[in-house]
């Protein structure tokens, strides 16, 4: 597939497809003899692998870093997996924050919502 047809299918910008690969997030991808980027199963797998952890919320260099690690072998696999494990610890306390956040707010839209009813604002 080319550049376009990749960006097309998976809604991601050509320069954040060509930033991946310059990154490291995805292997280099195939060129036609004519520097055409060709984008086979294995480059559209690791693209869906990279989009999900970055929409997890990992950082680019995380990304990079396991796509290195998964290149060097199986030796790696305890390394993805202390990689994989740490990343779930920081997306935990996120997840807590945004909790806490919520609650705040869930409060405060009781409070506006009694105030609409009864004309008075009360803390």
């Amino acid at each position: 597939m080319t550049i376009a047809e990749v960006s097309e299918k998976y809604s991601i910008s050509q320069d954040a497809l060509r930033y991946y690969e310059k990154a490291g997030m995805i292997p280099p991808v195939p060129r036609s003899r004519g520097g055409i980027r060709n984008y086979g199963e294995e480059e559209c797998a690791w693209l869906e692998l990279a989009l999900c952890m970055r929409n997890a919320g990992l950082p680019v260099e995380v990304v990079a870093e396991y796509r290195r690690l998964s290149d060097q072998g199986d030796s790696t696999i305890p390394d993805r997996l202390e990689l994989l494990e740490r990343q779930r610890e920081v997306l935990v306390e996120q997840q807590s924050n945004v909790n806490r956040m919520l609650e705040r707010l869930d409060y405060k839209i009781g409070r506006y919502r009694e105030a609409v009813k009864t004309g008075k604002l009360v803390w």
